[in-house]
């Protein structure tokens, strides 16, 4: 068996689908992992694969012509999953590269999507329920505040990779804002420009000092809503069971009314 180990990120999975593809052992005689922790097996000789940007952008023009936006942006949606967030059949690259094969090899296509008694297509359901579930999560939670030099800041504490997605429906929400998303999970971060589309960047190096530089009215905001926040609660109603199950504990540090409660 030959194992393509890739980076865990939709790039690097892409990247192992083509290699895989291109190395002609058969289908049947590879997998990929993007897990680099996994445990090595006996008789498999593992090959690692860097993240090739045009290989990638190659896969991704030939999922969308010959199976659709859709069938895309589920694969896509599956490799923004954590995988080892719950216990999977499979690792998701793996489940990405024979779910691709399998939708390859049949006159349906991407209809493939439907099979659910596919191991490899359960697999994808499951983590794209689950990025989109985390990533709807957010979008009615995420808190914008707004730094003194105008720009509209958020930071997030995701399992998944959500970040496109919180960046694509804001963008459509405020095309007219310079606003900032960061992921401090992923330490990447999504910018907007004013009338123009968003990208996601390399945030690692972030100086978040300057981020914490609120506006006048930002920190009179702040105030005022942790005011009313205490002043409307009932100290003897307070079911702080309901209260993590709502907005679990990794999100606190992101709302200004929890965080003391950290």
């Amino acid at each position: 068996m030959y194992v393509f180990q890739c980076e865990d990120s939709i790039d690097g999975i892409l990247t192992a689908v083509y290699d895989a593809w291109a190395s002609h052992y058969g289908h049947k005689n590879v997998q990929l992992s993007s897990d680099q922790s996994g445990e090595l097996t006996l008789f498999s000789e593992y090959i690692t694969v860097p993240t090739d940007y045009e290989k990638s952008r190659k896969v991704a023009r030939t999922l969308i012509k010959r199976l659709g936006i859709h069938f895309y942006e589920t694969i896509c949606s599956c490799a923004m999953a954590d995988g080892s967030f719950r216990k999977l059949p499979m690792d998701k690259a793996n489940a990405i590269y024979q779910t691709i094969v399998l939708a390859l090899s049949r006159k349906e296509g991407a209809k493939v999507l439907e099979y659910l008694g596919e191991p490899c297509i359960s697999c994808i359901f499951e983590l794209r329920r689950q990025t989109w579930n985390e990533g709807h999560h957010l979008l009615e939670f995420l808190r914008f505040s707004e730094l003194k030099n105008g720009i509209l800041f958020a930071q997030i504490h995701p399992k998944n990779d959500v970040l496109p997605i919180l960046a694509a429906h804001f963008t459509d929400r405020l095309p007219l804002e310079n606003f900032i998303i960061y992921d401090a999970v992923h330490q990447t971060a999504a910018v907007h420009s004013s009338s123009k589309s968003y990208l996601i960047a390399d945030a690692s190096s972030l100086n978040l000092t300057f981020l914490q530089d609120f506006s006048a009215e930002e920190e009179t905001f702040q105030k005022l809503w942790c005011t009313f926040f205490d002043t409307i609660a009932i100290e003897a109603r307070e079911n702080s069971s309901l209260q993590i199950q709502n907005i679990p504990k990794r999100f606190w540090a992101d709302t200004v009314e929890l965080k003391k409660k950290l």
